[in-house]
């Protein structure tokens, strides 16, 4: 199958592309640039240039593939509304070229916000109406008219060199001199690491099941307590509690997340595509990270 990926030469995208050709796939991936282009090349994915921007770049990569990932998104958190109308506009120009055909769009969205406190979110959980998050991804691909599409919904998605959201809580840390947890630091995150949500992509794709809303979340709620532990030791700092009302200046717009409980499960997912989580853990992830720092 030929796939068209946006976002191919990021965190996400270059494990991905690197997964679909492994299986047999052929990837056509959109690069930015000269040194995106290279890195695309090297693994032996075709290259479109193109951004998310540019519409019509969007509408010949989706054109010219039997399906499309969308995996790119514009991480500016200084005006994180901008990026997700960004989004939702390059989404609805996929759709504009698949609508019609058989052609499956995999969309990109989270599980955060998904369920109440005290809940864990499972594939079941639609969008709320009071959606507490400006990104519309899910909710645009799946209304879409005349598109086949299905969404891949992440946690914290981490390696030793990233962690999601958490990759933020770091460099705050060592702006700060304190790893800091609000109030008790009972909230908890779901958490996946790349190789597994690289792999649930491709079950996904293979799958080509319209409609589908899959979690990649191999552990349903890391403790915030232990990760701020973690990241602490790991960068030789102390560890403190803040207050609800201090959150926002220690950790600026991260403030919306940090004491959230962003617990979220995947049974529904692993029973339809086999998928079995297989990559280290979060704590692993952020222990090595913190080694490399010693």
């Amino acid at each position: 199958m030929r796939v068209f990926i946006t976002g191919a030469t990021g965190f996400i995208g270059i494990p991905t592309v690197k997964e679909l050709i492994a299986a047999g796939h052929k990837v056509l991936g959109m690069a930015r640039s000269d040194e995106g282009e290279k890195a695309l090349a090297t693994i032996g994915a075709d290259v479109h240039r193109g951004s998310l921007e540019d519409l019509e770049s969007l509408r010949r990569g989706a054109a010219a593939a039997d399906a499309v990932i969308h995996l790119g998104f514009i991480h500016d958190w200084s005006n994180f509304a901008r990026s997700c109308e960004v989004d939702r506009i390059a989404i609805e120009a996929l759709g504009s070229v698949l609508a019609g055909s058989d052609r499956l769009l995999i969309a990109t969205s989270g599980t955060a916000g998904l369920a109440g406190p005290g809940q864990i979110a499972t594939e079941d959980h639609d969008v709320p109406p009071d959606f507490p998050f400006p990104r519309v991804s899910e909710q645009t691909a799946l209304s879409l008219r005349g598109v086949r599409a299905s969404v891949v919904r992440l946690p914290q998605v981490h390696n030793t060199m990233r962690q999601g959201l958490l990759t933020y809580a770091v460099a705050v840390a060592r702006e700060k001199g304190v790893s800091a947890y609000v109030g008790e630091g009972r909230n908890r995150w779901a958490a996946a690491h790349i190789s597994d949500v690289a792999r649930l992509y491709r079950l996904a794709l293979e799958k080509n099941e319209a409609g589908a809303k899959y979690h990649a979340v191999a552990e349903e709620g890391v403790l915030m307590l232990n990760i701020a532990e973690t990241i602490g030791r790991g960068l030789k700092l102390p560890t403190r509690s803040i207050s609800a009302g201090e959150a926002s200046t220690h950790f600026g717009w991260l403030a919306m997340f940090a004491s959230r409980d962003l617990v979220a499960s995947s049974e529904k997912t692993r029973r339809t595509l086999g998928w079995n989580p297989t990559g280290p853990g979060l704590i692993a992830d952020l222990e090595r990270l913190g080694a490399s720092n010693s």
